[in-house]
């Protein structure tokens, strides 16, 4: 069975490993693929974009798709950050209008609308109008494992299946005990408030579905 995890943090942001440690340890903790998403902003994306380009084919044990996570930018500069990642082959994530954290109020509806992005992450207490625009744009909603993004995990994964959007549980690692195993995915899924069969299709269907954008 296939084990992912799309948000991931090193050094060349505000993590505390290596990349390559990074994967080592993912590999250990028994994931099949990870994404290595640092935090960019419009000072620092050229330089993650060239150092991430270095970690292609780095493991010969599991998948490491690079991407950036797009964190505090202006709303109104979201989409042609969000265009320069995903032209340079990489997995678009933004960080979202979290409770705990002063993101500006138009970054969910940015990102949702920018159509470059693959997976806005920790959402808050995202709108039902811009559900219905993950929908339409084919954006993944994220359920966080990481302490305080998580709070509003019930309130996402609510209007997610009200609109059938699609959702993906990511541990937004910073440190090694931040990683997620399988079962602590699946706690997170049904304390959302989620039943048994979203497990897979979380896990399984929607995870396999972001890979095979990057992963042939």
């Amino acid at each position: 069975m296939s084990f992912t995890d799309f948000h991931m943090h090193t050094i060349l942001s505000d993590g505390f490993l290596l990349p390559s440690e990074l994967v080592r340890r993912a590999e250990a903790n028994g994931y099949t693929s990870i994404a290595i998403t640092d935090h960019v902003d419009v000072s620092t994306i050229d330089r993650v974009i060239i150092e991430l380009s270095k970690m292609l084919n780095e493991s010969d044990m599991i998948d490491v798709i690079p991407g950036v996570e797009i964190t505090h930018v202006l709303p109104s500069r979201i989409p042609e950050l969000a265009k320069k990642a995903k032209q340079a082959g990489l997995l678009v994530i933004v960080h979202g209008e979290t409770i705990v954290e002063p993101v500006r109020k138009g970054t969910n509806f940015a990102a949702l609308n920018s159509g470059y992005v693959d997976i806005l992450a920790h959402p808050g207490l995202i709108t039902e109008e811009e559900v219905k625009l993950a929908v339409e744009n084919d954006v993944f909603l994220e359920l966080s494992g990481r302490k305080g993004h998580s709070f509003t995990n019930g309130h996402v994964a609510r209007l997610a299946k009200k609109y059938n959007a699609k959702m993906l549980v990511n541990s937004d690692t910073h440190t090694p005990s931040d990683m997620l195993s399988q079962k602590r995915v699946s706690d997170l899924i049904l304390g959302a408030g989620l039943k048994e069969k979203d497990i897979e299709v979380i896990t399984q269907i929607n995870a396999s579905e972001l890979r095979k954008r990057f992963i042939k």
